[in-house]
């Protein structure tokens, strides 16, 4: 059913009961996230103990997971699709803080109210979990918590590598590194591939990259003319990687 929570366009299709109802009887164990999130480290039959807290959320382009500032009263599993994380400064300019894909969860942090809003940039599908009944999750399952600890170290170094990228490299530098990088994370979804898609717009690229959009389709524009890249249909051909690593990492 649809549930409007007044958010305007955030309406978000809640299903009525958990994860597991009315499908096989590990749907967890059958989930292609599961090799790339947490909770990969779980046995089955304690991935039936995860199925029971968790309800199945499902969102069109544009609609929110969670907005900035709301009560962070739960955390999201990334099952299919992808989300920009978004946050507005108070001048009220928007920053792009990165990108969700398959496998991430969001809602982690132990504040009460969500730091970054979270828009889905397609269709996407997540796994609900209430924060306490996550956290009364991790506390019965150390392997789990540590396997969350080593994603949230995985997720401080993207952090710092943001920063660098954003501080110490030049426009083609940044953007052939976002390309790369993205690239490197479909990979660990076991999408590996020449074609990197690009479900984000230029606009979102340049927000999260410091840029402008006009030096975004500049410097695509630039690589494709030199045969570094051919630009397709909803994303990126690599036709070089050896020679974008080395633009990468001067």
């Amino acid at each position: 059913m649809l549930v409007d929570t007044g958010s305007g366009d955030r309406a978000i299709e809640r299903s009525a009961q958990a994860c597991h109802r009315g499908r096989s009887a590990t749907p967890c164990a059958e989930c292609a996230a599961r090799p790339v999130s947490v909770c990969s480290v779980l046995a089955v039959p304690e991935l039936r103990e995860l199925e029971a807290l968790s309800q199945h959320l499902t969102l069109d382009k544009g609609q929110a997971l969670f907005r900035q500032d709301e009560p962070g009263d739960a955390v999201y599993n990334v099952i299919e699709g992808s989300l920009r994380l978004t946050r507005l400064l108070p001048d009220g300019r928007r920053h792009i803080m990165g990108f969700a894909l398959p496998g991430d969860f969001l809602g982690l942090a132990l504040a009460e109210r969500h730091a970054v809003s979270a828009e889905a940039l397609g269709p996407v599908l997540t796994c609900r979990f209430g924060r306490e009944d996550f956290a009364a999750l991790l506390e019965a399952k150390p392997h789990l918590l540590r396997s969350l600890h080593a994603r949230t170290g995985a997720e401080l170094m993207l952090a710092q590598d943001q920063m660098l990228l954003l501080g110490r490299r030049t426009a083609e530098e940044k953007v052939v590194a976002f390309l790369l990088g993205l690239r490197n994370r479909y990979a660990r979804t076991g999408r590996s591939s020449v074609t990197v898609e690009l479900p984000m717009g230029r606009q979102d690229m340049a927000d999260h990259l410091g840029l402008t959009i006009e030096t975004v389709s500049r410097m695509l524009t630039r690589l494709d003319r030199a045969h570094l890249i051919l630009i397709v249909p909803g994303g990126v051909r690599l036709l070089d990687v050896e020679r974008l690593e080395r633009l990468a990492a001067s």
